[in-house]
């Protein structure tokens, strides 16, 4: 079926050999340049992600973290996670006895140890055929010599001037006289060129052993924050074994906690449990629906979810038939689901996605972010780096599993995806999103697999979420206002939302038609899919 070609729009991109999917132009292109010079997906990866880092400083940098999902061509799945730590003098009493009720976005105490540049260099060791040297040249370019702003992110920085201007670095780093770049400006980060050249050269040491980790913690510890250098010195990117679940033919892997990755699985049992067929895929009851499933599973994660040291159950326990049916059954076509006490739950920001394909069929899922909008919004202004706020996902809430202590790594929100079909790599796709992830995961997989949508349509198609604290309904502007009344009809209440929700990008195997690519670049971002 042929989409509208009078209606503006995009179509899904076809390729023979390679694809990138990135949600910035410069990003997709630095891509294709390592790719078509011999490098493998991951060299492609890390080379774009490095270009995000510059070109797209409110979403992601190496001052966050990453997880990835690697796919060889047979369909053997690697995990990655390099999500940094809390400092290790930190903990909840510490911080309880300071006067605080939790750990605010904005709190010195929501910087986490950057892991981003671990988990690219032990991708690179893995899966790679280049070093930093090589891969990095692209994003030392842009930030040495400048990039020009693109519409949607100059859109997110005009929104963020007064969370930039309480600190001194990221004033003098993301600001021009105290206001954010237009569309078109030209755009430096001369500290962050340099430190990504000391990396180019020495390796991530470069920037966790040294005056970089130092100047980190200096920068913290001044505003009253327990990261120490050997915080930064202690960290590790770690292998981890992909989780799994099947739906529609296919089988879907995310990575197990401290991400939550789980929560997409959930969701798609409990969507395995209901027939979509026959629902309109913008219409209110297969909205309602997946409200619904979301509101249980969200529930769930944000009650148990944690560190998986510190976890009470195994994650398998979260995809056992028996508890899935159980939460299947609260759920009502006709009715809003109220939220719902632990003991029916227990099984007893803002970041960059993108995905790589290369020639030989190895496939890469990868994801990193800052979490919030420019993170914690403090910069160090020698090495140029924007620290993540990761630490707002941590509880002070005493005996939960997801409460700040020294050393832990916090209930994580970013999750890259990956689909076998047959037993090989079928589509390797990611929604950005912070909370909304599972969701997106879900719903992108939803849109392909059960409504025949292709790349292109699938991430196109309109979104809704929850709101996690009061359980109403956000929705995109596409979305219907007959959708929307018919959803207050049935008791839900809903806003429209300010800006999208999410981003998306995917790139699926066209083995039915004798082996190309298929990829879609989502339009709520400035990105798009590329290949040769």
């Amino acid at each position: 079926m042929f989409r509208d070609f009078q209606v503006p729009g995009r179509s899904a991109v076809y390729a023979p050999h390679a694809m990138a999917a990135t949600s910035h132009p410069l990003a997709t292109n630095a891509a294709l340049e390592i790719l078509r010079e011999g490098g493998t997906a991951v060299d492609a990866a890390v080379a774009a992600m490095a270009v995000h880092s510059v070109v797209e400083p409110h979403m992601t940098g190496i001052g966050g973290d990453c997880f990835a999902i690697v796919a060889q061509p047979d369909g053997t799945l690697s995990g990655m996670n390099s999500s940094g730590r809390a400092a290790e003098n930190v903990s909840a009493d510490k911080l309880i006895a300071d006067g605080l009720l939790d750990v605010a976005v904005d709190s010195i105490h929501a910087v986490t140890v950057p892991g981003a540049l671990r988990g690219w260099e032990k991708l690179l060791k893995d899966h790679g055929r280049f070093s930093f040297d090589k891969v990095l040249k692209r994003a030392i370019g842009y930030a040495r010599d400048g990039y020009s702003v693109c519409p949607r992110v100059a859109a997110d920085w005009k929104g963020a001037v007064d969370f930039l201007k309480r600190d001194e670095g990221a004033s003098e780093l993301f600001l021009k006289d105290g206001r954010a770049p237009v569309v078109g400006e030209m755009m430096r980060n001369l500290p962050l060129a340099e430190t990504l050249e000391a990396v180019a050269k020495s390796g991530a040491d470069a920037f966790y052993n040294g005056p970089i980790a130092e100047e980190i913690a200096a920068v913290v510890q001044a505003k009253g924050g327990y990261l120490t250098a050997d915080d930064l010195a202690a960290h590790e990117a770690v292998d981890l074994t992909p989780v799994t679940t099947d739906y529609r033919g296919v089988t879907v892997a995310e990575l197990p906690p401290n991400g939550q990755g789980i929560v997409a699985l959930i969701m798609l049992e409990l969507m395995k449990r209901f027939d979509w067929a026959d629902l309109d895929p913008m219409g209110p009851e297969r909205f309602h629906l997946e409200m619904e499933i979301a509101k249980i599973a969200y529930s769930g994660r944000d009650r148990f979810l944690a560190d998986p040291e510190t976890m009470e159950f195994d994650p398998q326990a979260f995809l056992d038939s028996d508890y899935i049916d159980g939460l299947a059954k609260l759920i009502r076509t006709d009715a809003v689901l109220p939220r719902q006490p632990e003991e029916v739950l227990s099984p007893k920001s803002d970041t960059v996605y993108l995905s790589v394909v290369d020639e030989n069929g190895l496939a890469i899922s990868l994801i990193n972010s800052i979490y919030h909008g420019f993170g914690s919004g403090i910069a160090t202004p020698k090495s140029g780096v924007l620290l993540q706020n990761r630490g707002a996902c941590f509880t002070l809430e005493e005996g939960h599993p997801n409460q700040i202590a020294g050393g832990k790594r916090p209930m994580h929100t970013i999750i890259p995806a990956m689909v076998l079909k047959d037993g090989l790599p079928y589509m390797s796709f990611g929604v950005m999103g912070g909370g909304y992830q599972p969701c997106g995961h879900a719903h992108v997989l939803s849109n392909h697999l059960d409504y025949g949508m292709n790349m292109q349509e699938a991430i196109d198609c309109p979104r809704m979420f929850i709101d996690e604290k009061s359980l109403s309904l956000q929705a995109e502007t596409s979305v219907s206002a007959e959708t929307i009344e018919a959803l207050q009809a049935l008791g839900h209440e809903v806003s429209i939302v300010a800006t999208p929700i999410g981003g998306g990008q995917a790139i699926m195997f066209d083995r039915a038609n004798g082996g190309g690519l298929i990829g879609g670049s989502d339009p709520r971002k400035d990105g798009c899919a590329l290949g040769y």
